[in-house]
C-alpha cells in the first residue's frame, strides 16, 4: 500500500501541492501534519508510523517535509526499515530499495539540515543588524477593531473570556496580552 505523508509548518499554509503529488503516486492513505518539523513529535507522523506494515511504501514530497535533522531522518528510516517499509522522496528522486538510494538519502538529509541551519543563522544576523540600525521593531501590534466594546462586555461580566476570543477571532493568550496592555494604559 502506498502511504503519503504531507507536512506544512503552520495551519495557514496550504497542503494542496503536496496532496496532488500524492494522488499521482497512487497514495491510498494520507497523513497530514500542520506543525513544525523541528522534531518527530507530530500527531499524524506518529499515526502513520504506527499504521505502516511490511510491504508498504511511504511517499513524501521532499525530505524536508519528513524530517528536519539528519538524526530524525535516520531514526525514522530505521523504524521504516525494521518494518520492511519502502521510502520514496519525490523531489530528491530517492527510493530506499537500493544501497545507493539509502546513501543518497542520508547525504540529502544532511544537506537539508545544513540549509535550515544556514537560513536560521542568516535570519538571526539580519535581525541583529536591523536592531543595531534601529530598523527592527519586531512584529507590528495586532489591531482589533471591536476590542474596546468586547473588552467592556467582558469586564462587566456579560461574556466570558472564551466568548470574547471567539468574537474577535483571537487566541486566549492574545486576548489576555491585549487586556494587560489596556489595563497598563489605564494607569
Amino acid at each position: 500500500m502506498n502511504i503519503g505523508y504531507v507536512r506544512v509548518s503552520t495551519e495557514q499554509q496550504n497542503t494542496m501541492r503536496q496532496e496532488v503529488l500524492m494522488e499521482q503516486y497512487g497514495v491510498e492513505a494520507l497523513y497530514i501534519d500542520k506543525v513544525s518539523g523541528k522534531n518527530t513529535d507530530r500527531p499524524q507522523l506518529k499515526k502513520m508510523m504506527d499504521f505502516v506494515r511490511e510491504g508498504d511504501c511511504v511517499v513524501v514530497e521532499s525530505i524536508s517535509r519528513f524530517a528536519r535533522s539528519t538524526k530524525d531522518l535516520l531514526d525514522l528510516l530505521e523504524k521504516l526499515a525494521d518494518k520492511k517499509v519502502k521510502f520514496i522522496s519525490q523531489k530528491e528522486n530517492i527510493d530506499t530499495d537500493s544501497p545507493m538510494g539509502k546513501f543518497f538519502l542520508v547525504v540529502c538529509g544532511a544537506l537539508a539540515e545544513l540549509e535550515r541551519a544556514n537560513i536560521l543563522e542568516r535570519q538571526a544576523e539580519g535581525i541583529e543588524i536591523a536592531k543595531r540600525e534601529g530598523k527592527y521593531k519586531g512584529r507590528k501590534p495586532l489591531e482589533i477593531d471591536n476590542f474596546d466594546r468586547i473588552y467592556q462586555s467582558w469586564t462587566d461580566g456579560e461574556i466570558t473570556a472564551v466568548s470574547a476570543c471567539k468574537l474577535m477571532g483571537i487566541s486566549r493568550s492574545t486576548f489576555y496580552r491585549k487586556v494587560s496592555e489596556k489595563e497598563k494604559d489605564k494607569t
